[in-house]
């Protein structure tokens, strides 16, 4: 069998509309859409999470973030935590915990170069990428941001600090040169490399010339960046109480719209150079996000319509992310696939392509969708989401479960359920809970049946009441 290099690019805050091919009219991506024109493009493939650090987790270990215990975005200072809002957020995991037998070691115990670049955001000292089987670490710190300067050089965040770049460098381009630079040096061993670029996630800061490419674009488009919102209620949690949510109605930020070219001229790059070294057939490149758009919050960089809200929320646009999937002459040419996938699936799916065995006992939630990639019909069971905190975005406490064309929502802080046919209502606008309550039941309870075996934090009501 051939074993596969493996190139997984994780996106931060990129929504599932913000590529030319799932549907967006203002960003270009042509680099990224031959993604989905050489493989696999999937409609319904989520994060495990609507924030952060608990999708990556479950990357790594193949494990929902209720299982491992890392169910919030790791707030490396912890002035936000817990969020009091009408219930009071629940204690997590700050760090990826050293008992897991993460992705990167099982592919290195398999004979494989494993290499982290970017963004981490999964814990400190003792538990960066390096504490986690991965032989080599370019960019990968506790925060999960660059720090002081964003995406432009001199970065203040360990280990991009001490990098020895000329001031201004942008952060995209100096991640992607690493990268490039291990493929040029690789050993004979298949490789994998784990690229988490830090962007789009803010600050919202791209190069002056593409901004005034797309500011020059809204114009003639007849879009208007600062009038492209609708403002909505206040926040619910405690800390932001005084603030309203503001709605992005429309993709039209010429910054964001930069950030993202920029990317995509960067992934431009890379399949390049695997096309020049002859390693593009030999190689499985996976291309997803860590959770939704941003479109309610700092700025409202992004819409993800039609999907409702976005990152930091239960709803659809918080959670559905893209996912496309090319390694040629395994998975077929500008094949589309609609079934449900999640993101602790990529850990036994990737052992998989690898010619590994599986272990199961470590990827316990995550479904091995190779089958998929070959064009197979995979029957898996319900896929679940638990985020019992106040999003900064807007959200609130819920868990919830997808089987089939269906998606429960719980909500922790009035018990309100809402019932959704995703296949023909994408935009979660029509709620059946009351409609059809045999449905209903029947997904709460495998949803509490879920949460109990797991053991799934739930949380508490606060004393305080309401902050409105």
């Amino acid at each position: 069998m051939t074993r596969p290099n493996i190139v997984f690019i994780l996106i931060d805050d990129m929504g599932w509309r913000d590529l030319v091919c799932y549907g967006s009219s203002f960003y270009e991506t042509p680099n990224i859409d031959r993604l989905a024109a050489e493989g696999m493009r999937f409609s319904d493939a989520y994060a495990a999470c609507p924030v952060c650090s608990p999708t990556r987790a479950s990357i790594l270990t193949g494990k929902y973030p209720a299982t491992v215990g890392i169910t919030d975005w790791i707030d490396a200072h912890g002035h936000l935590h817990p969020a009091r809002g009408r219930v009071i957020d629940v204690p997590y995991l700050k760090h990826l915990p050293q008992q897991e037998h993460s992705l990167a070691r099982a592919l290195n115990e398999g004979g494989y170069q494993t290499w982290h670049v970017g963004k981490w955001h999964l814990g400190g000292a003792g538990h960066l990428p390096e504490d986690h089987g991965f032989e080599i670490n370019i960019g990968g710190a506790h925060q999960g941001s660059p720090g002081r300067g964003g995406y432009f050089s001199p970065w203040t965040v360990p280990p991009l600090a001490d990098a020895d770049v000329p001031a201004g460098t942008y952060l995209t381009d100096y991640l992607t040169d690493g990268a490039l630079d291990l493929i040029r040096d690789r050993d004979e061993r298949p490789f994998f490399l784990n690229l988490w670029y830090y962007t789009v996630h803010t600050p919202i800061q791209a190069k002056p010339e593409k901004i005034a490419k797309y500011e020059a674009k809204a114009k003639d488009l007849g879009l208007d960046p600062l009038q492209a919102f609708a403002e909505g209620e206040h926040y619910p949690c405690e800390h932001k109480k005084d603030q309203r949510v503001r709605r992005r109605l429309v993709q039209s930020d010429p910054v964001y719209a930069a950030m993202i070219e920029s990317l995509d001229e960067n992934l431009g790059r890379l399949f390049d150079l695997l096309d020049e070294l002859g390693l593009a057939d030999d190689t499985a490149v996976f291309f997803t996000s860590d959770n939704g758009g941003l479109a309610t919050s700092e700025g409202s960089p992004t819409c993800n319509a039609p999907l409702a809200e976005g990152k930091g929320w239960m709803y659809e646009g918080g959670t559905r992310e893209p996912l496309l999937v090319r390694w040629p002459g395994h998975i077929a040419a500008g094949d589309t696939c609609d079934a449900p996938v999640t993101s602790p699936d990529f850990y036994p799916t990737l052992l998989d392509l690898a010619g590994l065995d599986p272990l199961p006992a470590q990827h316990c939630d995550g479904e091995n969708i190779a089958p998929l990639l070959r064009g197979e019909a995979l029957d898996r069971g319900a896929i679940f989401w638990h985020y019992p905190h106040y999003g900064n975005q807007g959200g609130t406490p819920g868990s919830s479960v997808r089987k089939g064309d269906y998606k429960l929502i719980e909500f922790f802080e009035d018990g309100r359920l809402e019932l959704y046919n995703l296949r023909d209502d994408i935009g979660e606008d029509r709620d059946l809970a009351a409609d059809d309550p045999q449905t209903r039941d029947r997904l709460h309870a495998q949803l509490k049946a879920w949460r109990e075996k797991v053991e799934a934090k739930i949380p508490q009501p606060n004393p305080d009441g309401s902050p409105a």
